[in-house]
């Protein structure tokens, strides 16, 4: 469920420049086109967890995968602006509640086998948004237009995501939270403004490693064709080598936590964001580019789950519904990102605009080391 999840959305993610050249449309331009998802994703998300208890978390991934398997189609075969922007739009709001049910089902999972899976689902997530990336760059570089491809693309994936529906189910008799409770909690909850100071700088947290998802989903492809000259094939590959460097970082980071701690590892990876951000921008070669976001995607790789980890134990907040919040305040983030680096870029250059997650890094890295006092010190 969370492989198709990926998948199904990043295949068009190496085809972006080819639509902001057949839109004739600026940087700045592009950048508020492709908020169209996370708009959706904000409209929708309040609206998840009523759905998941009226029709159950598998039957909402199985319809919310096929939706959005369509709308990516759309998407993907969208003549006009409008058309393209709606898609993206409808695809944004779906997802954001096939990705509730996914962690609700996988909660489910959790309890079942009696141990911890989440950062192994969504290290799978990684690698199924890489694979839809080396899709998309294929394609690209076999001169498929993105129609065909992202029909193909819905229509594969959309059936491994209906089998995969039917194998994730637990036994009846498991235990088990109303999660989905939590999915609605940030709507109107009672405790936010009293919890915004304690969530406030884990929200930032959680913003700085989601930018680089976001730079990576929109910009990283740009970037290597259009900056440092890379053949087609290789600039589709861009968000992919950040994903599968997130991947790797996700497999990795459960023991490095339990080793040195997860703030520490939070700060580290706050660094290797600005270190690789900062090979981005001095990049003389693609080849080099290429590692910078690498590094970048390595970085944030444990960002999300610490920032999830402290918001659960948030003090004077009802189970879950600190990392409800989390989630819900965490996608403004995806709102301000892109626009941000597209009237960067035409104010200077695409190069010089990625220094914003350089930026992000050294704030992720420095809100970790403050937790580290804090809880070191008491607090």
């Amino acid at each position: 469920m969370f492989f198709t999840n990926g998948v199904l959305f990043s295949a068009l993610l190496p085809r972006y420049p080819e639509f902001k050249a057949a839109f004739g449309l600026s940087n700045s331009e592009f950048g508020l086109l492709v908020v169209a998802f996370p708009a959706g994703a904000l409209l929708a998300a309040a609206y998840a967890g009523r759905l998941i208890r009226r029709f159950g978390t598998l039957p909402t991934n199985a319809a919310g995968s096929l939706t959005l398997a369509a709308a990516m189609a759309v998407a993907g075969a969208s003549g006009r602006v409008w058309l393209f922007a709606l898609a993206l739009l409808v695809a944004g709001a779906v997802d954001s509640v096939v990705d509730a049910a996914q962690n609700v089902q996988g909660v489910l999972v959790e309890q079942w086998r009696g141990r911890s899976v989440i950062n192994s689902l969504h290290a799978v997530w990684s690698a199924g948004a890489a694979t839809g990336g080396a899709i998309g760059a294929g394609a690209a570089a076999l001169d498929v237009g993105p129609a065909v491809q992202m029909l193909v693309n819905g229509l594969v994936w959309g059936v491994v995501a209906l089998v995969a529906c039917r194998l994730a189910a637990v036994p009846a008799d498991v235990a088990v939270q109303d999660e989905a409770d939590a999915v609605d909690a940030p709507v109107g909850a009672r405790t936010a403004r009293r919890a915004w100071l304690l969530l406030a700088p884990l929200v930032a947290l959680a913003i700085c490693g989601t930018l680089v998802e976001d730079v990576a989903n929109n910009w990283a492809v740009l970037y290597l064709g259009t900056v440092v000259d890379a053949p087609v094939a290789i600039a589709g590959l861009g968000v992919s080598a950040v994903l599968v460097a997130q991947f790797v970082g996700r497999l990795t980071g459960d023991p490095l936590t339990d080793r040195w701690g997860r703030d520490r590892v939070a700060r580290a990876g706050g660094l290797l964001i600005a270190a690789g951000a900062l090979v981005v921008v001095g990049a003389p070669v693609w080849p080099v580019a290429l590692a910078g976001f690498a590094l970048t995607g390595l970085g944030c790789a444990t960002l999300v789950p610490a920032a999830f980890a402290a918001a659960g134990r948030v003090p004077g907040l009802p189970e879950g519904t600190g990392i409800a919040m989390l989630g819900w305040l965490m996608r403004l983030g995806f709102l301000v990102t892109s626009p941000a680096i597209g009237g960067l870029s035409d104010l200077t250059s695409l190069r010089w605009a990625m220094l914003v997650p350089v930026a992000a890094g050294l704030v992720a890295a420095t809100l970790a080391h403050r937790e580290h006092v804090r809880e070191s010190t008491g607090q």
